[in-house]
C-alpha cells in the first residue's frame, strides 16, 4: 500500500499549516451549487484547528490562464466554506506576498485563512520553484487534501511538498486507502465496470484493468465497438469504426490473462436520443438497421448480476447507457442498485468515481451506499490506469513529515 505521513504524524500546535484543497466547485448565480468538496474537506480543517493550528487554504478555481480574473475569484466560495465550517473565513486577495502574509498574521485563533486562486499566477501550473518558495514562506507545515488535483504536477501539489514537512489530509488518505484496497490489495475475485462513449478515451484504463481484474464489464457506447468487432450488426449506434482492431486486441488480452469480458446481450433501441420517443428492447442479434442502442436491457442486467455475484471487490467508472436522457438510465440504475445492495450486505467492497459515474449513481439514489465514491475525476481515472500521481508521489519524498521539532 502507498506509504505516506498522515495528520496523526504532525504536531500542528502553534504552527501555520498550508492545506492544499480542491475548492474548484460549481457556482451558479454567484453561489456554490454543490458543496460536496467543501463538506469532505471539513474533517481535515477541523482536526487541525482543534489541535491548535492556524489553517491556510490553497486552491485553484477555473482556468484564468495565469493572470488575475475577477470572474474566477475564489471569494465566491467563502460563504459556503464558512457555513460548512461554522467559523469565520478570512479571505486574502492574493496567494503569495504581502496580501497573503498580512491576512495570515491578522487571523484570529478561530479563523481559517483562504488565499486567492493559485492559477492567477503562471508559476502554479508551470510548477515554478520560485512560486513554490513564495508559497512555502507563508507556512510551517504542508497538508495535501486534494486527491482530485494530485494528477497535476503543479507548484502547490508537488514543489511545495518538497519544501515543508508534509502529510496527507483525511480526504486524501481515505481516497488512497480506498483505491489501494480495490486494486493493490483486493479481496478476490475483482470486477470492474467501465462505461462511456469511446474506447479511445479509456484505452490505458482498460489495458490496465484486463491485467488486474477477474471480470470486466463493458457498457455504454464503447460496448458497441466491441460488439461490432465481433460481427454484431448494431444499426446506427455510436461506434468507433477505427477502433475495431483495438477492441479485438483487448478481447484477446482479456482471454490471455483469464479476465472474463462481459458485453451486453440485449439493448434498448430508439430512433433518436431524446426523452419520450418510441423505444424497444431487443436481443443484440436483432437490432434494427435504422435504430440506435442507447441502454442495456434486462437480460444484460441479469448477466452482469450473475458475473458480479462471486466478486468481492468492484471498481466502477462510466455509465452503461445514455443515462442523462430517461428512459436510457434504467440499465445503469438497475446495476447500481444491485451493487449497492451487495455492498450494504457486506458482500462487496465497491469503489466508484468519475463525473458521469457520480451523477449516474446519484440518479440511482445509491451513491452513499457504495464503499467509496470518488469525486476526483481525472485523478481517479489516472490511478485506475496504473499511473503514479505526482501529488501522491510528492507525499512520499523527503523532507519527512513530523513537524515536532
Amino acid at each position: 500500500m502507498t506509504s505516506f505521513a498522515s495528520l496523526d504524524d504532525l504536531d500542528p500546535r502553534g504552527r501555520t499549516v498550508l492545506v492544499r484543497a480542491d475548492l474548484n466547485v460549481p457556482v451558479k448565480d454567484g453561489r456554490v451549487s454543490d458543496t460536496t468538496r467543501i463538506d469532505r474537506l471539513v474533517p481535515t480543517l477541523t482536526d487541525l484547528i482543534d489541535r491548535g493550528a492556524k489553517v491556510v487554504l490553497l486552491s485553484h478555481f477555473g482556468r484564468p490562464k495565469g493572470r488575475p480574473d475577477p470572474t474566477q475569484s475564489l471569494r465566491v466560495v467563502v460563504p459556503a466554506l464558512a457555513a460548512a465550517l461554522g467559523r469565520p473565513v478570512r479571505f486574502a486577495d492574493d496567494c503569495i506576498g504581502a496580501a497573503a502574509a498580512d491576512a495570515i498574521a491578522a487571523a484570529g485563533p478561530d479563523e481559517v485563512v483562504f488565499l486567492e486562486n493559485l492559477r492567477f499566477h503562471p508559476g502554479e501550473e508551470a510548477n515554478d520553484p520560485a512560486f513554490a518558495d513564495a508559497l512555502a514562506a507563508l507556512g510551517d507545515l504542508y497538508v495535501n487534501d486534494a486527491f482530485s488535483s494530485a494528477h497535476r504536477a503543479h507548484a502547490s501539489t508537488t514543489a511545495l511538498a518538497e519544501r515543508l514537512p508534509k502529510a496527507a489530509g483525511r480526504l486524501m488518505a481515505a481516497e488512497i486507502s480506498a483505491l489501494a484496497r480495490a486494486l493493490e490489495t483486493p479481496a478476490r475475485p475483482v470486477a470492474a465496470i467501465v462505461g462511456g462513449a469511446k474506447i479511445s478515451t479509456k484505452l490505458d484504463l482498460i489495458g490496465n484493468l484486463v491485467r488486474r481484474v477477474d471480470v470486466l464489464v463493458l457498457g455504454g457506447g464503447m460496448a458497441n465497438t466491441f460488439l461490432a468487432a465481433d460481427g454484431v450488426a448494431i444499426g446506427r449506434s455510436l461506434c468507433e469504426a477505427d477502433m475495431l482492431d483495438t477492441a479485438r486486441a483487448i478481447a484477446r488480452a482479456a482471454a490471455d490473462t483469464g479476465c472474463t469480458l462481459i458485453l451486453p446481450v440485449d439493448g434498448v433501441v430508439a430512433d433518436t436520443l431524446a426523452p419520450g420517443g418510441a423505444t424497444a428492447t431487443v436481443p443484440l442479434d436483432a437490432v434494427p438497421a435504422e435504430r440506435m442502442i442507447l441502454d442495456i436491457g434486462p437480460a444484460s442486467v441479469a448477466r452482469i448480476a450473475d458475473a458480479l455475484a462471486p466478486c468481492r471487490t468492484l471498481v466502477w467508472n462510466g455509465p452503461l447507457g445514455a443515462f442523462e436522457t430517461p428512459p436510457f438510465d434504467a440499465g445503469t440504475v438497475a446495476v447500481a442498485r444491485i451493487v449497492a445492495d451487495r455492498t450494504t450486505a457486506g458482500e462487496l467492497l465497491s469503489v466508484a468515481g468519475g463525473g458521469d459515474t457520480v451523477a449516474a449513481l446519484a440518479t440511482a439514489g445509491v451513491g452513499e451506499r457504495l464503499s467509496y465514491l470518488s469525486t476526483a475525476g481525472g485523478a481517479f481515472l489516472e490511478w485506475l490506469e496504473g499511473k503514479d500521481l505526482p501529488g501522491v508521489a510528492a507525499l512520499r519524498t523527503a523532507p519527512a513529515a513530523g513537524g515536532t521539532g
